[in-house]
Formats: structure tokens, sequence, C-alpha cells
């Protein structure tokens, strides 16, 4: 992730996070340990989910296929109290989850019957919103020329549409090159030369006796008003990460991978985002900018949140504005307390 990248994740972190300290207020919750703390609610006793709109969260409850989302347990759970009811923590329930905003907003009753969100993001057929599709993206032949697949989960399959949802995710992650053009379309789909690289490093363990007088110092925290020291510092890091192995890699393999998938299946792709994150557009754009084929470009969308906002049911735009500070293009979000920014 560069530094801009960061600077636009950390500040709407910061947002979201003022946000749901005031609308966690009443509803059930708790604070992770970290700093700064992340809010992560739980249904309470009344069947509410502090992290959902009210009808998105009835409607959710009502189709099974739509309640296994909650089969997710939350991958930092550990840095959590642990809850009253000895329920573990679940991906959704986090109030930085793009997955639970992504069901906020297509399960809302409304939504996925609009023809106006059927639009805006060409979505053909009657089909409802499936949520953690599992794509089946080709990979290379294998011995004697046997089939494979990548099984890769996508955000939310909608007709002929898939979609990836982001929202304070840091990138579209980053995958080793041997890895991606090992996919079998590969090349028929995208000019690599035009695709985002990076170089990736990995971090090994030194022993004792590489640099031994350096290798307790390396991680060891400089005299805050001492330049010397922290230059001194800085070259043993600098030369402990020229020594780590490179491999050639690719940014945003999650795009990669997906329109790969979404080429196989013949249908579009879009990426969700927040209009706060451009850095999430611009490696979008890029690695549209890098599909051969003209068609499969026209099936290469991308769509905000706010954007969404102005197609969503008065209820749920105001929902989306209260805790997420995401409102339709010329409206201004609710203020945050304690600040006169808005």
């Amino acid at each position: 992730m560069t530094g801009q990248a960061g600077w636009y994740t950390g500040e709407l972190r910061r947002e979201l996070g003022a946000r749901n300290r005031v609308w966690a207020r009443g509803r059930a919750h708790v604070e992770s340990y970290g700093d700064p703390p992340v809010i992560v609610y739980c249904p309470d006793d009344d069947g509410k989910h502090g992290n959902f709109f009210d009808s998105s969260y009835a409607a959710i409850q009502a189709r099974p296929e739509w309640m296994r989302r909650f089969d997710k347990i939350h991958a930092q759970g550990r840095a959590l109290p642990k809850a009253e009811s000895g329920r573990r923590w679940r991906e959704l329930d986090s109030s930085m989850s793009s997955d639970a905003l992504l069901m906020n907003v297509f399960c809302a009753p409304g939504v996925h019957e609009s023809a106006a969100a059927r639009g805006a993001l060409g979505v053909e057929g009657e089909e409802l919103p499936e949520f953690g599709w599992k794509a089946r993206v080709p990979l290379a032949s294998g011995p004697r020329g046997r089939a494979r697949f990548d099984r890769t989960e996508v955000d939310m399959r909608w007709g002929n549409l898939l979609v990836e949802a982001k929202l304070t995710e840091g990138d579209f992650q980053t995958r080793a090159a041997r890895i991606v053009e090992g996919y079998r379309d590969f090349d028929a789909v995208f000019e690599r030369d035009l695709l985002p690289r990076v170089e990736l490093r990995a971090a090994r363990r030194r022993t004792a006796v590489e640099f031994a007088e350096e290798f307790t110092q390396e991680w060891e925290e400089a005299a805050p008003d001492d330049d010397i020291a922290r230059e001194f510092q800085a070259g043993i890091v600098s030369r402990a990460r020229e020594a780590e192995p490179a491999e050639a890699g690719y940014t945003s393999y999650q795009l990669i991978r997906n329109v790969l998938a979404a080429y196989a299946e013949g249908a579009s792709f879009c990426v969700l985002h927040d209009e706060r994150r451009p850095d999430l557009r611009e490696a979008w754009f890029q690695v549209m900018a890098a599909v051969k084929p003209a068609e499969m470009r026209t099936r290469c969308k991308s769509l905000t949140w706010q954007e969404l906002a102005a197609l969503a049911p008065e209820g749920l735009r105001e929902f989306l504005d209260l805790k997420y500070g995401i409102v339709a293009a010329g409206e201004t979000c609710s203020p945050l307390e304690g600040s006169n920014d808005r």
C-alpha cells in the first residue's frame, strides 16, 4: 500500500470510527483492543443487529442462503473482547466490513427489485443477488491436459454481474507473477506490460552469525533525538531488506483474478468503492486499461456507494448517511459529533 493510499484509508477509517461510536449507543457492541478501536456489533435480544439496516437484516434472516454469510468467523477475533453470549465474532459484525455494507444495500427491500439499480449496474434477468459466489477461474492445463481451476470467492454475483466491494481495505492485494501468469486466459485478456508490477520480497529470519553486531539492533527503536542513531538504524534495515530474496509480482491481484473470472463466465465485472477512496478507483482504471478485448473492457465497470445511495429507499439513505457518511452527489452528509467541518 502506498503512502497516499494509506492516508485515504486512514482518513476513512477515522470517520467511520467516529460515526460508529455514536451509532453504537444503545446497540449491542464491543470495541476492539486496537488503537484506534473498531466498533464490532452483535445481534440483540430483539432480533436486530447494530451493523445492519433493520429491513436488510430482516431480509437476510428470511433467506438461509444470505444468512450463511454469517458463517465467516472474524479473522481478528482474538483482538476483541469475548461476547457475553459466548458467540464467536463474525466478519459481518465489524463496522469496517465492506461485505456488511454490500448486504445492507442489496438486501434492503426495494433495491434488488429496482429497475434503476439494475440499470445502473447493467444487470439482466430477475435473479436475486448471491453473496460469496464461488467462481471457477481456469488455470493453465495440468498434466495430460487436465482442466484445472482456481476456486475463488467473489463478493457478489447478481445475474450476469460480478461485484468486488471495497470500503476500508488498503488495496487489491499483490501476488507473485508466476501465480498470476498461470491463469489460462491471462495473456488473452491482459496486455501484461500494462499491468501494475511490484517486486515482492520474502522476509526471512537471519541467523545470529549474519551481521552479528546488527542482528539485535535492526528492530530496536533509535533514540528520538539522535539523528545519527536513526540514520544508522535506517541503514541496517535497508541492508536487511536488500538481503531478502525478491520475486516479480503484480499489484491489484484481486482485480486481475476477478476480470478473468468474468471473462470465463461471459459476465460483467464491477468494482464498488467509496468516492473517498480515489486510490482504489485509480488502481482499477489502471487494470482496465490493460484489458485487451474491447468487448471485455465494456463489461468492466466502476460505481461508488454514493452513486448507489441516490437510488436507495429513504430509510436506507438515512442509515447510510448516519453510519457511513455516504450520501448521494449534491447532498451534504450529517455532521460528525464534535466537529464543525460539516
